[in-house]
């Protein structure tokens, strides 16, 4: 028979609930609840059903403790106390749990979190006859485990507070963008290797006038953030429409450009530039 105490009642119901709803399990689950701690006892007969006692062990501690421990960490270490904060941040963390934010992901030297809870959780229930404080058992089974979280937490973390303060970034020239007066209507920006600015015509805006229509001010206020290549003149020039031909969509900088200037941008590949021209070319040789 495998005892497990708690003093948490909660996880205890938790845990009862996954390990009743098993057919091979229903009848072997029994709960005992007392004043200090509530006990879950589980009747093990055969290998299969142990198996299916350490699988649903083990997820009981990957998919809901660990949802706990992020949050704890994140109130009780790093003082994100709100809700809506703190599903901001664990949105990220499994991010790079699941393998979609590849970046943040390559910055966990050894995300080897899964196999050492399994490697834990089963050395513990080898033993079909044991009984054992699961706080205990995180304490100092699970202190490896903990530090792996502890690290997640801290990247996404950094993560966060880079968001936000790009988004402030973002919202900083939104302001200044509107109250700017277009100088032009349309504007062709080719970004391959890199950015090249077209008038109307298709005719290249070189650097040295680009230069010359910055706003000063935009670069004196905020000299750190603001590309002076690219982000300066567009702002400064304040097109109502920006035809943005790029290689990569997912460019960080082609982000940027669509978040301030938002339905002002026309995103194109880089092949549409080339054939707009040559119609714009044909145009102008039958003006002729």
């Amino acid at each position: 028979m495998v005892e497990i105490i708690f003093q948490n009642k909660e996880d205890a119901r938790k845990l009862y609930s996954k390990l009743e709803k098993q057919t091979e399990l229903s009848d072997k689950v029994f709960l005992f609840e007392e004043k200090q701690a509530i006990k879950i006892n589980v009747h093990l007969l055969e290998e299969p059903i142990q198996n299916n006692v350490i699988d649903i062990f083990y997820e009981f501690i990957l998919i809901t403790k660990r949802d706990d421990w992020f949050r704890k960490i994140l109130a009780e270490q790093f003082y994100y106390d709100d809700v809506d904060e703190q599903q901001a941040i664990l949105d990220i963390i499994y991010s790079i749990i699941d393998g979609e934010n590849k970046e943040l992901a390559e910055l966990i030297v050894d995300g080897q979190e899964k196999k050492l809870l399994k490697m834990a959780v089963m050395d513990l229930l080898q033993d079909t006859n044991i009984a054992f404080s699961f706080e205990a058992f995180v304490k100092f089974r699970l202190r490896e485990f903990l530090e792996k979280l502890l690290k997640y937490v801290e990247l996404s973390i950094d993560e966060y507070k880079m968001e936000q303060e790009y988004q402030m970034f973002i919202h900083t020239l939104r302001e200044f963008l509107n109250k700017r007066h277009e100088k032009v209507k349309y504007l062709h920006l080719v970004y391959d290797e890199e950015p090249t600015f077209f008038n109307d015509e298709f005719e290249e805006i070189k650097r040295a006038e680009l230069t010359k229509m910055i706003d000063r001010k935009l670069l004196s206020n905020h000299p750190v953030y603001v590309d002076s290549v690219t982000i300066a003149p567009l702002l400064s020039i304040a097109p109502r429409t920006i035809y943005l031909y790029a290689k990569n969509p997912d460019d960080p900088l082609v982000r940027t450009i669509r978040n301030i200037f938002e339905e002002r941008v026309i995103l194109k590949s880089i092949e549409q530039f080339y054939e707009a021209q040559i119609v714009d070319m044909k145009k102008v040789s039958e003006n002729w």
